[in-house]
């Protein structure tokens, strides 16, 4: 199996945890949502509406869909998919949480990930942390990888060790306390690249030697504003190149990426990414991308 590591290519197949699955029911959600640090209890029935719009969204660059099936071994967090596992060029390598709610989660992608017949690669394992959220591949041979509350150093370093020499570097940025260590924050809460040239970003949380490194390799940096970043207007999924899917209700940064060429689809994430702090970069493990 050979991957293409990318985070802007046409994306063909994703694996995915329909809220139906990961929610359960109003009373599942009603049990664990303050435990998980859910600003509010999503509605179940809004939250399964909500997830079949974003579905036939990603769904019009043609993407097959692999869905994750419901599951008493995780919680109502199951499903942020983007987080469980990371891909390399051989196939898919299991985190390790940094939230310890969200443990078994690793091992349940990975035993759908092998009913697929997707390779299993390795496994981050303890004590180091590494979470699917904080690693971005700026291109086939360099990524980048937060290191915070959520991914630690040496959950960084299990994971260059398991790439080898496939790639030339890896870009460790540190991230910042934020609202604490209860609180998300990934490196995909910074930036997502939408095109090989083009990513969304929130430069007052990012280190000037990260965002040097953006600027140097050519990127043009659509800047979200403060207000939109607490409505994850920096959380952009891209479908293919500048064609990308985002939270509705971010329309300063949704103008400034027409204005930069992309096409811009929205969808309702009240229930699915608000409550739950998880826009639809993390609602998505993609699998395969071309181009």
């Amino acid at each position: 199996m050979t991957v293409e590591l990318s985070e802007v290519g046409r994306l063909t197949r994703v694996l995915v945890k329909h809220a139906r699955d990961a929610f359960v029911s109003q009373s599942v959600i009603d049990q664990q949502w303050k435990a998980l640090n859910f600003t509010a209890p999503p509605d179940y029935a809004k939250a399964v509406s909500e997830y079949d719009a974003f579905l036939e969204l990603v769904q019009t660059c043609g993407a097959d869909i692999a869905c994750l099936p419901r599951d008493e071994r995780v919680t109502i967090d199951s499903i942020y998919t983007r987080d469980a596992s990371v891909l390399c060029p051989t196939g898919a390598i299991l985190a390790s949480m940094g939230k310890p709610q969200r443990a078994t989660e690793p091992a349940v992608q990975g035993d759908r990930l092998e009913s697929l017949s997707w390779a299993v690669a390795g496994r981050i394992n303890r004590p180091g942390r590494l979470e699917g959220g904080d690693v971005v591949w700026l291109d086939r041979r360099t990524v980048a990888v937060g290191c915070g509350y959520r991914t630690d150093a040496e959950g960084i370093r299990q994971f260059r060790a398991l790439l080898g020499n496939s790639i030339e570097a890896l870009l460790t940025v540190p991230l910042p306390h934020w609202r604490g260590p209860t609180d998300v924050m990934h490196l995909m809460s910074l930036v997502s690249p939408v095109d090989h040239d083009l990513a969304v970003v929130y430069s007052p949380l990012l280190t000037v030697t990260f965002r040097e490194q953006l600027v140097r390799r050519g990127l043009t940096l659509v800047e979200v504003p403060d207000e939109e970043f607490e409505t994850m207007g920096t959380n952009v999924l891209a479908l293919a190149p500048r064609v990308c899917v985002m939270v509705k209700g971010n329309p300063r940064t949704r103008t400034a990426l027409e204005t930069a060429g992309a096409t811009v689809y929205e969808y309702e994430g009240g229930e699915i990414s608000l409550k739950g702090g998880g826009g639809p970069t993390c609602l998505t493990r993609p699998l395969t991308r071309s181009g």
